[in-house]
């Protein structure tokens, strides 16, 4: 049984770091390193039969058939499982420990701190012993290591860069390597430290933070990792032949090669950075969607999708003359198979799904959504917005399309975002937005476009955003999206049954297979008010339609309370929550 997670005090700083010079980190990084280091690569998961692929429709549906049934490699779809094993990489290799004659400390007599000279004195560890995964991940050390810099220096190697002839930062990890990683034990009290914000008090109360659905808080990896770039990287990418520009080049597309890992992409090439989820799918619709949906095509939409996944494809519909399916939902918020094929025709060409419900936290099987849709000869864009930082997610096994995320709502910064699209695909596809970056060569009687993913990332990238996402991947990945998919579960089913028993309040969405969300009304006060009122109380929630209001429409409401719950919450926000709600009732 997992032990009940209590929201602890707000402690001082100092109560859980311990602060090191930089020569002295260096001398414990290059130690931790010369024990061994070892790699995590993606869950291994349990196959499903196939679909049975229909030849004729393979052949006839769609101008890009041919690339979604025979240019495009085909990757077994699978059961989204908690892994029972991991295919593992290895890290670059590091550098050996000095002797401890060598330390300045030790060369002017002086006493060493003890932390540093437990180092020297310890017997020396095995790799299965090693508490962390040290590869040069930005913001993945231990606490220890509050100075990010700390393994950039230990990473610089003499490499060449791809893009420039100077010297890289930043080192990919080697594959193949079989070695496992260590990854940080999940103690929720634990995590609730690297988020300093979650120590801020509201109306004298400590924060309860409840609206993970709409944008999620940043622990200190992320924010010390945009710092350092700022600080010691920041320049233009892509051109300048200076350092600095080396530099932040090389952190840019390291993030790129971040992003890959965590989604399981085939390719950094794949992976296409943008603003957010809601610029991805425009993107999408724009370029893939112009040059193949036609009129008289269809495109099929769930009931569940926010607003960023129905207004671009209205676009497309109105300029190509093309139509609007959608897949309807129960009353528990389920879309069920069955319903989805039948919406599904000869004429459809793209189908865009949420993973996840923002409104009622509902988990599509979008896995077997897309192999229904791939028999049919269409392509699957899917929203994995409030997916991603819930549970683990491989674009290949699912065999995606495209798939498209925020990485504000996975513990990232704002104004970043990704779109993954199959290569094969994406190399069809047309430029979006014009201008620097995205380029060959340009004349005034014509220009050339870059290979993707330059050629949809015109101008200057979100350079620091972008870093910073790569070092909130890094951070989820060491926590390790299993051990986060497990508690997390065990917080929906508490909450869940924690605000059902609350007289007058009525749950908007059970199904069976959910993630994150628990919406609410009650017969007596509006969800805004409720949400004013829970605010009094430190708790956070949203409050309103939630760029859902086709989802709204479907339950004959205007709005709903969503708390929503992410990794660092806790049973007792929960039931700080319920006695909250509880009081307004009674009032």
């Amino acid at each position: 049984m997992t032990t009940r997670s209590k929201t602890p005090e707000p402690t001082d700083a100092s109560l859980d770091s311990r602060h090191f010079d930089d020569t002295t980190l260096d001398l414990i990084a290059a130690k931790l390193l010369d024990e061994g280091v070892r790699g995590r690569g993606l869950p291994t998961r349990r196959t499903l039969e196939p679909l049975a692929s229909n030849a004729e429709t393979d052949v006839a549906e769609g101008p890009w058939a041919s690339a979604t049934r025979e240019a495009i490699p085909s990757f077994p779809a699978t059961e989204r499982t908690i892994p029972s094993e991991v295919a593992p990489y290895a890290a670059p290799s590091t550098p050996n420990i000095p002797p401890r004659e060598s330390l300045p400390e030790a060369a002017a007599g002086a006493t060493l701190d003890p932390a540093v000279a437990a180092l020297w004195s310890a017997p020396r560890l095995g790799r299965a012993e090693l508490p962390l995964n040290l590869e040069a991940l930005d913001g993945a050390l231990p606490r220890l290591f509050d100075d990010p810099g700390v393994s950039r220096r230990i990473a610089s190697t003499g490499a060449t860069s791809s893009y420039y002839f100077l010297a890289p930062t930043l080192v990919e990890p080697p594959r193949g390597a079989a070695t496992q990683i260590s990854r940080r034990s999940f103690d929720v009290n634990e995590i609730r430290r690297d988020f300093p914000i979650l120590s801020e008090r509201i109306h004298g109360k400590q924060l309860v933070w409840l609206d993970n659905a709409a944008t999620t808080q940043k622990p200190n990896a992320v924010i010390r990792r945009i710092v350092e770039y700022y600080e010691h990287e920041y320049s233009n990418v892509h051109r300048g032949a200076h350092t600095l520009a080396a530099r932040s080049t090389e952190a840019y597309e390291e993030a790129r090669k971040k992003l890959r890992r965590f989604l399981g992409a085939g390719s950094p090439d794949e992976i296409v950075f943008v603003r957010g989820t809601t610029e991805g799918i425009n993107l999408v619709a724009a370029t893939f969607g112009r040059k193949f949906v036609g009129k008289g095509d269809e495109i099929v939409l769930s009931t569940l999708e926010h607003h960023s996944n129905i207004v671009p494809w209205q676009f497309l519909a109105q300029q190509v003359g093309a139509s609007i399916r959608v897949v309807p939902v129960t009353d528990r918020g389920e879309v069920l198979l069955e319903d989805f094929e039948r919406t599904l025709s000869t004429r459809t060409k793209i189908v865009a799904l949420t993973h996840v419900s923002n409104a009622l936290g509902t988990v599509l099987p979008v896995a077997d959504m897309i192999q229904i849709a791939h028999r049919g000869g269409a392509c699957v864009l899917i929203d994995g917005a409030q997916a991603v930082s819930h549970f683990p997610v491989n674009v290949q096994a699912l065999d995606a399309d495209f798939y498209v995320l925020s990485g504000h709502k996975m513990f990232g910064p704002s104004a970043i975002g990704v779109v993954y699209g199959k290569k094969a695909l994406l190399d069809q596809m047309p430029p979006w937005q014009g201008g620097g970056n995205m380029i060959r060569r340009v004349k005034f009687e014509h220009s050339t476009f870059a290979d993707p993913p330059g050629r949809f990332e015109a101008g200057t990238a979100a350079l620091a955003p972008a870093v910073g996402l790569g070092a909130a991947a890094d951070y989820l990945t060491r926590i390790g999206m299993d051990n986060i998919e497990r508690y997390e579960q065990e917080l929906v089913s508490y909450a869940t049954e924690r605000l059902a028993t609350v007289p007058g309040l009525r749950l908007i969405g059970t199904a069976s297979h959910k993630a994150g969300v628990v919406s609410f009304v009650t017969d007596s006060i509006p969800a805004e008010e409720m949400g004013k009122l829970l605010d009094q109380d430190g708790i956070a929630v949203r409050a309103g339609h939630h760029c859902a209001q086709p989802t709204m429409d479907r339950f004959g409401l205007e709005a709903t309370v969503r708390p929503s719950l992410a990794l660092y919450n806790t049973h007792d926000e929960i039931d700080q929550l319920e006695r909250a709600v509880r009081r307004a009732l009674e009032k």
